[in-house]
């Protein structure tokens, strides 16, 4: 069995595949600092509780896009899994390729649901993560991927809402009934939930545009997204697991 690992800054995402089947996944949060031991003991209870072992596991991948954690993490693998991790960097056979002015630039976390999107969906695809940050990734239909737009997350902006001012409080972050808001916890989720799916739709369409692709696909993934794909018909698809496929597919590509 393959396990898959998501190092994001906010939670690591782990899923366990055999084959093409994803039999499992969960999440821990990307905390600092962990030790070899602490990782490899939350690791193998959580497969354990899903009613595998850590000898299923044949073969490890890792897409980090937070470096403090991937020594400890690592170790704990070859430790705890007897097994050396693939970790998706600059080398690593994607099938697709990286027209940008500094492809070194580009994160592992990007260029997996790139991956992930194109073999699934085809290209043109535009990819779309609704992350600690929000993304929005071009992939051509040759496989080429030659644009990303980065903005705030929608939690970094509800953040920086509330730590920025001195009387907003800290909200749950979910779209309210309606933008015409009446109070105060209201109007902080209409601005936040409409904003984004005002920012969303505009740069689609401006991508659209410039690209000169009016029938491009469009596929979203993060722990957001499904609440902005379903309020937006210019979303196509809406894949939760967009970067463990991403994930299993490059591994089945450098073995």
């Amino acid at each position: 069995m393959l396990l898959v690992i998501d190092v994001g800054n906010t939670n690591i995402t782990i899923g366990l595949y055999e084959g093409k089947g994803i039999k499992c996944h969960f999440r821990m949060t990307t905390q600092l600092p962990r030790t070899s031991d602490e990782y490899g003991i939350m690791l193998t209870e959580l497969i354990e509780h899903h009613g595998f072992g850590v000898g299923d596991v044949s073969g490890v991948i890792i897409a980090s896009v937070v470096p403090n954690v991937m020594y400890s993490l690592t170790s704990s693998i070859v430790k705890y899994f007897n097994t050396e991790p693939l970790i998706v960097g600059p080398g690593t056979k994607t099938g697709i390729r990286i027209d940008t002015t500094n492809p070194r630039e580009i994160g592992p976390d990007r260029i997996v649901d790139a991956v992930a999107a194109y073999e699934i969906y085809g290209g043109p695809i535009l990819v779309l993560d609704f992350g600690t940050a929000t993304t929005y990734d071009l992939v051509t239909e040759e496989g080429h991927f030659v644009a990303g737009i980065t903005a705030p997350g929608i939690r970094i902006s509800a953040k920086a809402l509330w730590e920025g001012t001195a009387k907003l409080p800290e909200i749950e972050i979910v779209k309210p009934i309606s933008i015409l808001a009446q109070d105060t916890i209201t109007s902080m989720q209409a601005g936040l939930m409409f904003g984004q799916i005002g920012q969303t739709e505009y740069i689609i369409r401006q991508v659209k545009k410039e690209a000169g692709l009016k029938d491009m696909k469009v596929v979203a993934t993060g722990g957001l997204g499904r609440i902005i794909s379903d309020e937006t018909d210019l979303i196509d698809e809406y894949n939760a697991d967009l970067t463990l496929e991403g994930l299993r597919i490059i591994y089945g590509k450098n073995r």
